[in-house]
C-alpha cells in the first residue's frame, strides 16, 4: 500500500512536479497539474520532460535537474519576481540526414521549462549553478538572517 495518493492516470489528476509552478509553500498542488482538457500533458511537458530534485542541508537548497544532451549554453536559470526560481532551455532534434530510416523515436526533443516557488529562507542572489555529465546543479544558499528571524512560540493546548 502507498503512503502517497495517486493524483496520476490521465483523468486530470494533479502532478506536483508539471511543468507548471509547483508551490509547496502556498497551494499544495497546481490546480490543473499542467494538463489540458481531456488529460493531455502541455506542450513542454509531451516534448522535453525534465526530471528536477530538489533538497535542502542547514545551508543551502540544491536543485538537481536531468538534462542528457543538452549544452550548457542552451540553458538557462533565472529567478523571477524575487522568489521563482526557473529552469529552462531546449533539447534539440537529431539531425535527419537523406536515406535514413527511423525505426523508433523515444528521444523527447523541444523546449522545457520548471518553476519552483523558494522559501523565505531563500538568498536568490547568491545562487550558483554548475553542469556535469547531463546534471545541471543549482545551489540557492539560506540566509541566516530570515532563518533566525522566524518567531515561533508555542500554543498551549486547553
Amino acid at each position: 500500500m502507498s503512503l502517497m495518493p495517486w493524483f496520476g492516470g490521465g483523468r486530470g489528476g494533479m502532478d506536483p512536479f508539471s511543468s507548471d509552478l509547483w508551490d509547496p509553500f502556498g497551494s499544495p498542488w497546481p490546480l490543473d497539474g499542467g494538463r489540458r482538457e481531456g488529460g493531455s500533458r502541455d506542450d513542454a511537458t509531451a516534448m522535453a520532460r525534465t526530471n528536477v530534485d530538489w533538497h535542502e542541508n542547514d545551508k543551502e537548497h540544491i536543485f538537481s535537474a536531468e538534462i542528457p544532451g543538452v549544452r550548457k549554453e542552451d540553458v538557462k536559470v533565472e529567478v523571477e519576481d524575487g522568489n521563482v526560481l526557473k529552469i529552462s532551455g531546449e533539447k534539440t532534434r537529431e539531425e535527419e540526414h537523406k536515406g535514413d530510416a527511423w525505426n523508433r523515436v523515444e528521444r523527447s526533443f523541444g523546449s522545457f521549462m520548471r518553476r519552483f516557488r523558494l522559501p523565505e529562507n531563500a538568498k536568490a542572489d547568491g545562487i550558483r549553478c554548475t553542469m556535469q555529465d547531463g546534471v545541471l546543479r543549482v545551489v540557492v544558499p539560506k540566509d541566516e538572517e530570515a532563518q533566525k528571524q522566524r518567531n515561533v512560540r508555542s500554543i498551549d493546548i486547553a
